[in-house]
């Protein structure tokens, strides 16, 4: 407020002394003057301020943080219009097939029971006959025309040669 009152002050003491340094004159033509000049101060007085005072606002407001309290908005829950369904004909769909049911296969051998052995004709790699009877379902079925029966320290060992069972169609289980 003070300020204020200040800058009036100013430029009325500005705007007088402008008039206390002209002559006085019985002119229509001075006074028209003065008069100009007064009011081309009193408009550049209250340019400047405005200006001042607008620097002055811009000074405060950025100095204060404001705060405002928070604003809850409730959620707008929307519920889906109800759509009539189009009646549509029935689309032929090839029926898909059976899955087989989860068979064995019979030709896969138990892979714990393949053994290698040192005969007098050399290395021979054989399912051991117990082995099989333990571990494969299907061990009365193997072709008898793989069968080898060989006798070692330990008394006689009895199996299915690998090479036969294999040219007959048998493989190896891995894993």
């Amino acid at each position: 407020m003070y300020r204020k009152f200040i800058a009036t002050v100013a430029a009325a003491s500005i705007a007088l002394t402008a008039l206390g340094a002209f002559p006085v004159a019985a002119g229509e033509r001075d006074t028209a003057k003065v008069i100009a000049a007064i009011l081309g101060l009193a408009v550049v007085g209250k340019i400047i301020h405005d200006r001042n005072e607008r620097k002055e606002e811009a000074r405060h407001d950025s100095k204060r943080p404001i705060y405002r309290t928070p604003e809850y908005k409730k959620p707008v829950h929307r519920v889906p219009e109800y759509k009539k369904p189009v009646h549509q004909p029935p689309r032929y769909t090839q029926p898909r097939p059976r899955p087989l049911p989860d068979r064995v296969n019979r030709k896969l051998l138990p892979q714990q029971c393949l053994r290698s052995f040192e005969t007098r004709q050399g290395r021979v790699r054989m399912f051991a006959n117990q082995c099989l009877k333990r571990n494969y379902k299907f061990a009365h079925r193997l072709p008898q025309q793989c069968s080898y029966v060989f006798s070692t320290p330990r008394g006689d060992r009895r199996g299915y040669e690998a090479r036969c069972l294999r040219d007959r169609g048998f493989r190896l289980a891995r894993g």
